[in-house]
C-alpha cells in the first residue's frame, strides 16, 4: 500500500475520493471534474490514461456494464472505488464488500443522475454561473432528528447544495433526482417528509431559512416526464400541509439555471 500511495499525485488522490463520494462516475464525469485544466484536444486522451493507471493500481475498479454500451470502449466504463482504493481512504469500516456483486441497472442509473447533477452545478462554478459554496452527496446530505414522539428519522436528500450569485445572496438546496421509476405517492411521501424536518427548525437555525426542494424529473418517454411533473406539481398544490412554495419542479436541463436565478423559474 506505501507503494501504491507514492504513485499518486495529488490529483489521483482528488479522483479517488470523488468517485468514494458519489459511489459511481463516468469517464466524462470525471473528465469534467478532475481535467478541465487540460487542453481541449488531449483531455480525454489524458483522462482515459490517468484512469487506466488508477485501474491498473486497483485504486479504482469498473463495473461489468458500460454506458453506451460496449461500442463506448473505455469512454463507456462506470469507476468505482477498487480493493486498494478502499484501503487507502481508510474508512472506519471497509465498503468494498459492496460490489462483491453487480448492482442494479437502476440504483447505477440513479447514482450517475445524481452524480450529473452536481458536476453540472461544479462547471457551473467553475465557469462562474454561480458560487458552490457547499455540496454533498448522500449520504453525507442526510438530516437525522427526532420526529413525532422520540422517533429517530433519517431524511435522505440526493444531493444538497448552498450557492451564491451575483448578488452575494446566498441560498441552500435540497435536491431530489427522479427518473420516472417511483410511483407518484411515493415523491408525495417523501415531499411531506420535507415539511415534517422544516417543522423542527433545525436547517433554519444553521441556513437562517429551510432550503427550497427541487425535484429534477425525467423519464425516457419525454411525454410522461412533463405528465410526471405536473402531476406532482398539482399534488403538492392539492395537499393543504404542504407549502408550495419549497418546492421547484424542473427538467434536469434546467436545474442549473434555476439554482442560478436563485430559485425564480
Amino acid at each position: 500500500m506505501d507503494r501504491i500511495r507514492d504513485r499518486l499525485s495529488d490529483r489521483d488522490l482528488t479522483i479517488l475520493r470523488s468517485v468514494d463520494d458519489h459511489q459511481f462516475l463516468t469517464t466524462r464525469q470525471i473528465e469534467l471534474l478532475h481535467f478541465a485544466s487540460v487542453a481541449p484536444d488531449a483531455r480525454g486522451r489524458v483522462t482515459r490514461r490517468a484512469l487506466a493507471r488508477l485501474r491498473g493500481l486497483r485504486v479504482l475498479d469498473t463495473l461489468d456494464r458500460r454506458v453506451g454500451g460496449a461500442r463506448a470502449g473505455s469512454r463507456g466504463f462506470v469507476y468505482h472505488v477498487g480493493v486498494a482504493g478502499d484501503r487507502l481512504l481508510d474508512h472506519s469500516q471497509r465498503r468494498s464488500g459492496r460490489l462483491r456483486y453487480e448492482p442494479t441497472t437502476r440504483f447505477v442509473d440513479h447514482r450517475l443522475a445524481v452524480a450529473d447533477a452536481h458536476v453540472a452545478l461544479s462547471v457551473a462554478c467553475r465557469t462562474d454561473r454561480l458560487e458552490l459554496i457547499d455540496s454533498a452527496v448522500e449520504p453525507r446530505s442526510w438530516r437525522t432528528y427526532t420526529g413525532i414522539g422520540s422517533a429517530r428519522r433519517t431524511l435522505k436528500p440526493d444531493l444538497f447544495a448552498e450557492t451564491a450569485t451575483g448578488d452575494d445572496q446566498v441560498t441552500a438546496w435540497f435536491i431530489e433526482i427522479d427518473l420516472g421509476s417511483e410511483h407518484l405517492p411515493t415523491l408525495l411521501t417523501k415531499c411531506r417528509e420535507y415539511e415534517a424536518y422544516r417543522q423542527t427548525g433545525i436547517e433554519q437555525d444553521h441556513h437562517g431559512a429551510f432550503p427550497l426542494v427541487i425535484w429534477s424529473m425525467t423519464h425516457p418517454n419525454e411525454a410522461k416526464a412533463t405528465r410526471r411533473r405536473h402531476a406532482l406539481a398539482e399534488a403538492i398544490a392539492a395537499d393543504r400541509h404542504l407549502p408550495g412554495a419549497l418546492f421547484r419542479i424542473v427538467t434536469p436541463s434546467d436545474l442549473v439555471s434555476l439554482i442560478a436565478n436563485g430559485g425564480t423559474t
